[in-house]
């Protein structure tokens, strides 16, 4: 009698795997650590090259969608892929290879077209900074993600930092500094063209409809991702802007040079997005009650706090910080649910609905000359 009911339910969970299997391969693969079919969307942005040439084995590539037939065949051969990877059709790619995941690497403003043809197919997107062009866009993307239960993430480079995460840790776990009353962050560089940037993410990149701006967007971005992830998602008061033209004769439709002023009821963040350093840098100055943080760069940072008041300098890798020095895997662990993406994290839908509201402020602040008060 006991072996003939063992024997009945070791039949029932064989069939019931098998079951599940058919209807939810996806899972299926999730759950064995599968590598993740994932496709491209756009490959003009110039960090595309991160996933093009990834050697890692965490996911498989299994489409390209690049409408520049001529820029995809150099981008193939460049990175020794196989031409059957590419498609000029998105809704053709994505029915073609059916892909678990999606990378955009467009413009910013085809990062909407990637979301209407990816969420109805509960594909999961991530994309590059920032989230969209238009508060408008964010929130219709927002919307779709939450319609359709996909994970959408935004790429900064920023979020693989150490100095970012221990930035945090310093200023909400150990409240080394007490409470945050201003940050000030410097993100840029030279400038797109002078930097040797290719044509094609060029010509988007100082288009004010494709990209939304120009360094205000660019690099504002990463100034308003920073400070919403610092402050755990508290929606500021005020955004005020000044933008300017130092080169309009490389950039005479965007700005190349912004300033932005993000006020909260107890803090100030100064965002300093800059097409003219004299050199590349992202750095962020964090000031509280007691004490600062200073991170210089990925890796190097610089604290000092009451009552000892010494400077200190530390170094920091992701082997004494939690965080993940490659997004691909940050992506693909999300999508096995190894992780799951904080609320207020830097990669989080919410975060960067929030980053694109400051931006959409900033411009208007910029274009008007006036502070723009945002609503609750």
């Amino acid at each position: 009698m006991i072996k003939n009911i063992l024997s009945h339910c070791v039949n029932s969970l064989i069939f019931i795997s098998a079951y599940w299997l058919i209807l939810c391969p996806a899972q299926a693969q999730s759950n064995n650590d599968a590598p993740v079919r994932m496709a491209v969307a756009g490959i003009t942005h110039g960090h595309v090259s991160w996933i093009l040439s990834r050697k890692k084995t965490d996911l498989l590539l299994v489409g390209i969608y690049e409408p520049n037939t001529e820029l995809a065949q150099r981008l193939v051969k460049q990175y020794g892929l196989s031409s059957s990877l590419i498609y000029n059709n998105l809704n053709k790619m994505l029915d073609a290879v059916k892909p678990e995941a999606v990378a955009a690497f467009g413009s910013i403003l085809q990062h909407m077209e990637v979301v209407e043809a990816c969420a109805p197919r509960h594909i999961d997107v991530m994309v590059e900074k920032p989230l969209a062009t238009t508060l408008q866009q964010a929130l219709k993307m927002e919307t779709l993600a939450k319609k359709f239960n996909i994970k959408l993430l935004t790429d900064f480079e920023t979020s693989w930092y150490p100095s970012t995460v221990k930035t945090y840790e310093l200023v909400n776990d150990s409240n080394y500094i007490g409470k945050i009353k201003k940050v000030v962050i410097h993100d840029g560089h030279e400038g797109p063209k002078e930097i040797g940037v290719s044509k094609e993410f060029l010509e988007w990149l100082t288009d004010p409809v494709q990209n939304g701006g120009g360094a205000l967007i660019d690099f504002g971005c990463y100034g308003a991702n920073l400070m919403t992830y610092l402050m755990n998602g508290e929606q500021p008061l005020s955004v005020t802007a000044v933008t300017q033209q130092f080169k309009p004769d490389i950039y005479p439709r965007v700005d190349d040079e912004a300033t932005i002023v993000v006020t909260y009821p107890s803090a100030q963040c100064i965002i300093q997005a800059s097409w003219n350093w004299p050199f590349g840098r992202k750095d962020m100055e964090v000031y509280g009650q007691k004490g600062y943080v200073i991170s210089v760069n990925k890796n190097n940072m610089r604290l000092r706090t009451k009552p000892d008041s010494t400077e200190h300098t530390l170094q920091v890798t992701s082997k004494e910080v939690a965080v993940y020095d490659d997004p691909f895997s940050y992506f693909t662990d999300v999508i096995h649910n190894k992780i799951k993406v904080p609320e207020n994290g830097v990669y989080a839908l919410k975060t960067n609905v929030t980053v694109v509201r400051i931006l959409e402020a900033a411009r208007e602040s910029a274009n008007s000359g006036k502070t723009v008060y945002l609503g609750k």
